[in-house]
Parts: C-alpha cells; structure tokens; sequence
C-alpha cells in the first residue's frame, strides 16, 4: 500500500476510533506511526485507547514506548510482535500499583455548571435497579427517580453514561405521583432514590424532599434510602421526617475524593454530617463503594473504619454495604473521551459476567479489610456485598445466601428491626 493511499484510509478510519479524542500532538504523533507501519482501524483503535489510558494517567506516551522498544531490540520486530509487546507493556502498567501523588496533578474537569429545569414524565421512575443481575448476588433494590443527573462529577460514575449535557430534571408532577402510588401493604419494600442522581445535593428543591418524606410516612411498610456523598442536610435537620428514611454515605478516602470524587463533599465533611443525622435519632449507612486499591489504600480504608467505629455506635448504623469498580464497555469508552486527569482504569481487570472489575482474590483482599476493621460490628450491623459474585461471601463474611431473594429478606428484616428500635427509644 502506497503512503498516500493509506493516508485516505486513515483518515476514513480515524473516525470510527478513540483517536480523534487525542490531543493535537498526541494525533499528530499517532498518525505520523500510523502512517508508517499501515495501522488497521483494530490495531488504531487499540494505539488510541492506550494513548488516551496514559494521558489520562499522566504516564509516558504510547508513541515513546513504541520507540523504546524498537530501541531496545536487537532486530527490528515485524508489527504483530511490536502490537503484542505494547499490549504487555500497557497490562503491566495497568496491573502495577495504582499511585497518586504530584505526578497526577489535582485537576478537576471542566464542568458545565448544571441548569436545573422540569418536565412532565409521563409515569412515576420506579423500578428495579438499572444494574441487578441474576449473575451476581443482588439484594433486588427498587430504585425511585426523584431526579434525573447527578451534579457531581466522579470519574467512574456510570450516571455520564446514560445522561449527557448539563441538564438537570425534575418532575414536575413527582409529589402527585408519588402520593397516588399505590403499594400492597402486606409486603415490605427497600426504594433507593440515590441511582439517577445524588439522593440530597439538591436539597429540597422542587419540594422532592417533602415528597418523599409524606411518601414514607403515609407507608411504614417501606425502607426508603437516601444514598449521597453530599454536606446538604439542611432539610434533614430542620424537619421531623419518619424513621422509616434512612441517609446513607458513600465512603472513600480523601485522596480517591480529591483525585476522582470531584465536586462531592469531603470525608470528614460526610461522616459529619452522618453524626449529626445519628444524634437526631435517625439510622444511618455507609457504602464503601467503590473500594479501590492503590499504595496506601489499605491503611486509608482501615483508618476510615476506625473513625466511624468511634464515632457511631451500631444502633445508630442500618447497614455497611462494599463494592467496587465495575465497568462496562460504553463506560470505559466514555471515561476515556473525558480531558482530565484519572487513574480510574489503571488497575487490573478481568471479564466477569460480560463486566470489567477486580479479579476476585483483589476483590477478597479488599472487602475482608474493610470487613475485618469493622469487626466489632459484625453482629448488630447489617454487611453485604453489592452486586458481586456469590462465590466471594463466603471468604469475606463466613456465610452467604443461597438466592438473591434470601438476601432481600435479611436485609429488610434487619432494617425494620433497627427502626423498630429506634421507636422503642
């Protein structure tokens, strides 16, 4: 192939990859070696994804560790052995341990201050969770749209993935809907309205908060939960709502906080406020979800489980819930296309159920640590692992679930005996 006929061609199949995502130089660089071993739209779309990887990781570019290996080689490798060594090299870095620390710099994305508006749905978004599979074990939470976007900007948030811009919805006819929804009283029910958008960043606008609240008072028979990594429980404070809601906080470190938690509360500032919540007499939660592993992470995790250990007693605490990151494909092709600094998919993955995660002995490391310096827990607290594989309770609890209904059942049970508990006193 002539250098000009492959010059139509790459431009014809740049646009069907991740290159046109690269920063100028790094395009420039990608085409010019393109160019000159005759890429195929595969082989270009694998050189793109690992470019935008390194950037994002602030790690050396793509183009450089092609050079160094041809450097380094006594004879020029043929393509195919220079594609499969830069793929080594790539897996190498992604499977080294994560660090952050002056080499990535603090900066935080270019985001578009959200535009708060309203529609008419045309139905109340209550559902099962986007996310439940009968592949992992899910404890079967129905999720409530209250509002559609999230204003925080975590870098592995799928929420960017199925809402695009700066829009935020709400539905102007929520509270009516809301209050003819009609539910069988002889079952009990778990609503999470933390899926589509943070539970509380927005307050009370649009009278969602008053909503929900009439909504849990006027049916006992349901556990609400409001998940959130938000500091705005102004309204939570100010109002006597039902026992039957109960706020949970996403936990990480403060360094996952400041490098891929952006816009969102600190950790001190969450666990703040879960006091002052406790001290009303309310329950409270905790998500460690998404536990990552980087240099320190460990003792980051173990110091967070002591804070809350000494700061909560278990009556005060419904539940302590542990994940991690799971990806899907859109997901990571969207992460990539994002121009800021992120480690976020510098870690080893594995295919588990058509998704991208941990392999299962990290995932067992990582949940046994937070499991284990939560330990004196362990019986008046409820544990569980959200949306991961049946086979990695036992090696972290003891004991698992035969179905993902058994779980739903303990979990509920266990919720209403807390609340049952809080009425006595």
């Amino acid at each position: 192939m002539s250098s000009q006929s492959y010059s139509d061609k790459f431009t014809r199949i740049a646009t069907q990859t991740s290159f046109r995502y690269l920063e100028k130089n790094e395009q420039t660089a990608v085409r010019k070696l393109a160019e000159t071993e005759f890429f195929t739209l595969q082989e270009l779309q694998q050189i793109s994804d690992m470019a935008l990887d390194r950037a994002r990781w602030n790690e050396t570019s793509v183009v450089n560790v092609w050079r160094s290996i041809v450097c380094n080689a006594k004879v020029a490798p043929a393509k195919k052995q220079m594609m499969s060594k830069l793929r080594e090299s790539h897996e190498q870095l992604r499977s080294g341990v994560r660090t952050y620390d002056q080499s990535l710099p603090v900066e935080k994305p270019k985001t578009i201050k959200p535009v708060l508006n309203t529609r008419v749905r045309n139905k109340l978004g209550l559902g099962r969770c986007p996310v439940a599979s009968e592949k992992t074990r899910c404890c079967n939470l129905l999720t409530l749209d209250a509002v559609e976007k999230c204003g925080f900007d975590c870098s592995y948030c799928s929420i960017q993935s199925f809402y695009h811009g700066n829009q935020v919805t709400f539905d102007e006819t929520f509270a009516e809907k809301l209050a003819e929804l009609q539910l069988d009283p002889d079952q009990t029910y778990h609503i999470g309205t933390g899926q589509s958008s943070d539970s509380l960043m927005w307050g009370n606008h649009q009278g969602v908060l008053d909503a929900l609240s009439a909504f849990a008072r006027r049916n006992p028979n349901v556990i609400l939960e409001l998940k959130t990594k938000s500091k705005n429980i102004g309204w939570l404070l100010e109002n006597d709502y039902p026992e039957n809601i109960i706020c949970t906080w996403s936990l990480n470190p403060q360094t996952v906080i400041e490098f891929e938690e952006h816009l969102t509360a600190s950790l001190e500032q969450r666990i703040t406020c879960a006091e002052k919540i406790a001290a009303k007499g309310r329950l409270v939660g905790f998500h460690f979800h998404p536990i990552m592993m980087y240099g320190e992470w460990k003792n980051d995790y173990q110091n967070i489980c002591s804070n809350i250990i000494e700061r909560f007693s278990p009556e005060q605490v419904a539940l302590v819930s542990m994940g991690t990151l799971t990806f899907t494909k859109s997901v990571m092709k969207t992460i990539r296309q994002r121009p800021f600094y992120s480690k976020i998919l510098q870690m080893p993955m594995e295919e588990i159920a058509g998704k991208y995660s941990y392999p299962l002995a990290h995932k067992v490391d990582m949940f046994k640590t937070v499991y284990d310096g939560l330990a004196p827990w362990s019986e008046d607290v409820f544990f569980y692992l959200c949306m991961e594989a049946q086979s990695l309770w036992e090696p972290v609890f003891g004991y698992e679930f035969e179905t993902n209904v058994a779980l739903e059942s303990a979990m509920k049970s266990a919720y209403f005996n807390k609340i049952e508990g809080l009425k006595r006193h």
